[in-house]
């Protein structure tokens, strides 16, 4: 009953926000992949709630969860052309146009949470180039959306060492993680967060790899039944606003905004390991198994690893080297 007066809360909330948009001085219509009960977008409904408070109504916030609008291989042209006003997009969403993002997936770089909180701050030595260059695709960085490490799921047994990957087909959502896969003898194929089930129900693929609490949000226990806790890559999601629409708010438009998702950010962050938590035990009481590897195992995952690391380096160039380098000294 809690979670269906949610819902209906939320339903109510987005209807009522769509007929305040007519009285709004600005609309910021956001397109999010995962459904609005996710961690992310709840995360958008906190952003929501404080830009329309603090803007006192003269901002409406529009939520268009599920894929509606764009999926997410699509909402970094959708955004930088200005087809809609903001987007969440997977930070790997942006390689073409900036390869140096695929920092957060070299396997294991990132294998703390202080690691990864010093990453992603605001100006980091390696978030700040990021956000600067991606800024050249029409979008501003407006926040950062925590969404844990990456986890690899399968039927029946757990994909403890790269010899269970072999000659198997894998879902990525990103090029860096397709040469993980590929250097553990596997065949990366990339599929959206929102084709995810379909790709397992089907057998489009024999292996998954997400975010826990991806697998709880899409109820993925429904298709596989093992996950596997490698944490080989943190998975980051980013919000951007098209440049051209965001430089045209008024200074104090931008303060409510820029603070909104400040809060938003933080609270996310704040909040991560004990959605991954959650995500854990909701997985293992709709049946599935929770496998987490040896220190051996995870040896083993790192030797074959090797050569993601040099291969980043040659497509990413001067940026690649200058993130890389960052990273490696937190």
């Amino acid at each position: 009953m809690k979670t269906l007066n949610w819902a209906l809360g939320a339903a109510i909330a987005l209807g009522l926000s769509a007929g305040s948009a007519l009285a709004a001085d600005t609309t910021l219509r956001i397109s999010l992949q995962l459904p609005l009960t996710s961690h992310l977008g709840q995360n958008l409904l906190l952003f929501k709630e404080e830009v329309e408070k603090n803007s006192n109504g003269d901002i409406a916030v529009e939520i268009y969860d599920s894929a509606q609008l764009y999926k997410d291989k699509e909402v970094p042209a959708a955004v930088g052309s200005g087809a809609i006003e903001m987007g969440v997009a997977s930070l790997t969403r942006y390689v073409g146009d900036v390869p140096a993002v695929d920092i957060f997936y070299q396997p294991f770089l990132f294998d703390t949470e202080d690691k990864v909180r010093a990453a992603v701050a605001p100006g980091s030595a390696v978030r700040g180039p990021l956000d600067e260059a991606i800024q050249d695709t029409g979008s501003t960085v407006l926040w950062w959306q925590a969404y844990g490490g990456a986890i690899m799921l399968s039927k029946e047994t757990p994909i403890k060492t790269p010899e269970d990957m072999k000659g198997k087909k894998v879902r990525v959502f990103g090029k860096t993680l397709g040469d993980f896969v590929k250097a553990a003898g596997g065949a990366p194929t990339l599929i959206s967060g929102s084709e995810q089930y379909l790709a397992y129900q089907r057998g489009t693929v024999d292996i998954g790899m997400t975010g826990v609490s991806g697998v709880k949000s899409r109820k993925l226990w429904d298709v596989m039944d093992t996950i596997t806790v490698t944490n080989n890559a943190d998975i980051e999601f980013i919000v951007v606003v098209n440049t051209d629409f965001w430089n045209g708010l008024s200074d104090e438009h931008k303060a409510i905004v820029e603070a909104a998702a400040l809060t938003a950010e933080n609270d996310v962050r704040d909040r991560m390991s004990q959605i991954e938590a959650d995500a854990y035990k909701a997985a293992e009481e709709n049946g599935m198994t929770v496998y987490r590897p040896t220190a051996d195992e995870i040896a083993a995952w790192k030797t074959v690893s090797e050569p993601v690391y040099e291969a980043y380096i040659e497509k990413t160039g001067d940026l690649g080297q200058k993130v890389m380098d960052a990273a490696k000294k937190l």
